[in-house]
């Protein structure tokens, strides 16, 4: 069978199949010869201790021109640079004449010239100095290569779009609303520089009740960027934007993104509106889309929003007077929607987002929760409601475009899940074919429980990613039967295809597809793991339904595109989150936490810290002197001798034991009560805790020279344990004899 090598795993590396079946592990000298990501024939030869398929690598199909970026260092004469993704598992060697001028120590690209073989190592070449591994920043650029990110504009992009006006012209404004003197307002975050959605309420006859109209304005992205063009091909390979700590990789050039389709205030900005009328229930009774031309009367925060919504008479209602009646009316229709929200059993789960607060240098300063807010709610509820009718024109027309697709939980999750919340205690369950109201309900009963935001996570776990797709299956979680992105296209490809279908739409016409660079691995990856969730059909004499049109299978390909993108944005985002985490942690090492367990597996439990939000592993071997058993089904490790028990929600004690910088882990070691002797008695001596784990204190010697001048941190373990046996037995010989 065919599948993508995926690295080094508890030693051994392991072949991701193509048929979804699950992976093939391969000993590591099975690995000599391979790279992460290299495409291989592989066949199982037999089944190990721990009863998983062990293969042999039969045929290298396919290696992926792929950059490898790592530390350069100069180790007995010999150049080799040290990939920074442990799942290449093999240093690559530098011959002297191509290192670029790099120097020891620094962070590079590296291009291979000779694979690896059996008896060799695999060579290349610097071909980039991204520079020092301290620089700030160095984390994201390192992310955009490794994850592929394209991170700068083709020049024909930027040509082209410095053609394009600096404002609205009189010719742009022909054939659209004039909606100026309609007071729509823009409400974002504090630290957002483009705009992309304005929204006005006012009271409206509804039917022969009362309601409201809503006024949904989105930037007219397609207005500027046409079909095929050098903006769009860029556009596309991006798909979306991607958003690290204290720097955006746009998806459109900043000419666009934060000025002729950001919807700055007090200027002229061309727009297409969904124009709603909502009943008392919150059921969208009409609608209505149509090109505009706008003018932002304000740009509110959503911190001001809430303050004015929480006190009408405060000092930010007064300075804002004119508007707060608008604000008033935003928040009785998003009063409607939220009721047609729990009347349909939308799911809404309580979990953390956290925020990373850097200083001017790039480092942590601190890690925040977002807290959401009436206002981040009540412009949510405005932009689904507009992306609802987004969906539903399009199927109404019959126009193929793509829809955001969600579907519920698979067999295999459903299964796990039943079996949690009947191991903790929950009287509630899912049925075979569950509604969204199912797993409401149950976080519902659920949230005052002290391990309410870890059943909250197993529920989320549960469903199914969404994608992009021209096939409607309707939307899970959100509990529509049609849904669509239409509020974002500064950010989101999807977006700007769905407004380019609408306005064909409106103009009795038909988009075309502009034929689009080949996907990339990703999609290739995205595309085998969808295909593996289709089951054969059962009944083998029914006539298989016929191959899509040339026109759907160019929707499904842009799909696909866009949805590996996304998680291609997520992973990066994530890295760099996860590479600042463990930079941040390196100064606490030996410090104590309380936290709580997130997670557990066969080889530990990873704990959350409280007030810091960062989660690192208590390897199992730090649980004490006995044999821990993982329960699936309660989803936590039990000691076998003690009968002690570590689940989902339990509270711990730890410390910050050894930071991993390249792997991007943190381990922690738990705290007992006789870890406390252990610390004075250190304490005593004039060791300080941390003593024992360096993790890039200083050492006198060169940063990045070698891999010598980088010590990894190592546990404090062992120096606590001879520490407290030191102090034991000094105050055993100066007890006063009876």
């Amino acid at each position: 069978m065919e599948g993508v090598i995926q690295g080094h795993r508890d030693g051994h590396g392991y072949v991701q199949r193509d048929d979804g079946e699950g992976d093939i592990y391969l000993p590591p000298n099975e690995m000599r010869a391979v790279l992460h990501k290299d495409r291989v024939k592989a066949r199982i030869v037999r089944h190990d201790r721990k009863g998983r398929p062990e293969g042999r690598v039969v045929e290298i199909i396919e290696r992926p021109p792929q950059p490898i970026i790592g530390r350069l260092l100069h180790e007995s004469g010999v150049w080799l640079v040290a990939p920074e993704d442990k799942r290449y598992g093999q240093d690559v060697l530098i011959p002297k004449g191509a290192t670029a001028l790099a120097k020891a120590g620094q962070v590079v690209v590296v291009e291979l010239t000779e694979p690896p073989s059996l008896y060799g190592q695999p060579v290349g070449r610097v071909k980039e100095v991204l520079g020092e591994i301290d620089d700030a920043g160095m984390e994201i650029e390192i992310a955009v290569r490794k994850y592929g990110v394209p991170h700068e504009f083709s020049d024909a992009c930027i040509a082209l779009s410095r053609t394009l006006p600096d404002k609205v012209r009189p010719q742009d404004k022909k054939n659209r609303v004039d909606l100026t003197d309609i007071p729509l307002v823009t409400i974002d975050g504090e630290d957002a520089r483009d705009f992309d959605d304005a929204v006005y309420c006012e009271p409206a006859k509804v039917g022969r009740g009362k309601g409201w109209r809503l006024l949904v304005a989105i930037a007219d992205v397609s207005n500027y960027v046409e079909t095929g063009s050098a903006i769009d091909v860029d556009a596309y390979d991006r798909a979306t934007s991607v958003y690290f700590p204290r720097r955006v990789i746009p998806m459109l050039p900043e000419k666009l993104s934060n000025g002729l389709c950001s919807l700055n205030p007090e200027v002229e900005r061309l727009c297409m509106v969904a124009d709603m009328l909502i009943n008392s229930t919150g059921e969208i009774f009409a609608y209505q889309f149509y090109p505009a031309v706008m003018w932002s009367h304000a740009r509110f925060t959503y911190t001001e929003v809430a303050a004015i919504l929480a006190n009408t008479r405060g000092p930010e209602a007064i300075r804002r007077k004119d508007r707060v009646q608008d604000l008033l009316n935003l928040h009785d229709v998003y009063g409607a929607l939220l009721k047609a929200r729990n009347a349909r059993g939308a799911v809404d789960f309580e979990t953390t987002e956290t925020q990373i607060i850097c200083d001017e240098n790039g480092r942590i300063d601190r890690i925040v929760p977002r807290v959401r807010n009436d206002a981040h709610k009540l412009i949510e509820e405005a932009m689904l409601a507009a992306n609802v009718c987004s969906a539903d024109y399009i199927q109404q027309s019959k126009h193929p475009g793509l829809f955001r697709v969600h579907e519920g939980p698979t067999p295999e999750k459903k299964d796990v899940l039943r079996g949690y919340l009947k191991a903790i205690g929950v009287p509630l369950t899912i049925s075979e074919d569950p509604l969204p109201a199912e797993f409401q309900r149950i976080a519902e009963a659920t949230k005052e429980r002290p391990d309410a935001q870890q059943i909250h996570s197993m529920l989320l776990r549960s469903m199914s990613q969404a994608i992009y797709t021209p096939i409607n299956a309707g939307h899970f979680g959100l509990a529509y039967d049609a849904y669509t992105h239409f509020t974002s296209p500064i950010r989101r490809y999807p977006d700007l295809l769905v407004h380019r279908v609408i306005k064909a739409i409106l103009q009795s016409r038909k988009y075309e597809l502009p034929t689009l660079p080949t996907p990339g691995e990703a999609h290739e990856k995205l595309a085998r793991r969808l295909a593996s969730r289709v089951k054969a059909p059962s009944n083998k004499l029914k006539k298989p339904p016929p191959p899509p049109s040339r026109e759907v299978q160019a929707w499904e390909a842009a799909g696909l595109h866009c949805s590996a993108n996304e998680r291609r944005a997520d992973e990066a985002s994530r890295d760099v989150e996860a590479w600042l985490k463990c930079k941040y942690m390196r100064e606490h090492l030996g410090e104590e936490y309380s936290g709580i367990v997130t997670s557990a597996t066969t080889f530990g439990i990873f704990v959350t810290l409280d007030q810091m939000y960062v989660e690192g592993l208590v390897h199992i071997t730090e649980l004490g002197g006995e044999y821990f058993k993982f329960d699936e089904a309660r989803q936590e490790l039990r000691g076998e001798r003690t009968g002690i028990r570590y689940a989902i929600g339990s509270r711990v004690r730890v410390q910050v034991s050894r930071v991993d910088l390249d792997g991007r882990k943190i381990d922690f070691r738990l705290v007992r009560d006789g870890d406390e002797l252990a610390l004075r008695a250190m304490k005593d001596k004039g060791v300080s805790p941390a003593i024992a784990a360096p993790a890039g204190k200083a050492t006198g010697k060169k940063k990045g020279a070698s891999r010598k001048s980088v010590p990894e941190p190592r546990s404090t373990g062992g120096a606590l344990k001879a520490a407290a046996k030191k102090a034991a037995a000094k105050s055993k010989s100066h007890r006063p004899r009876r």
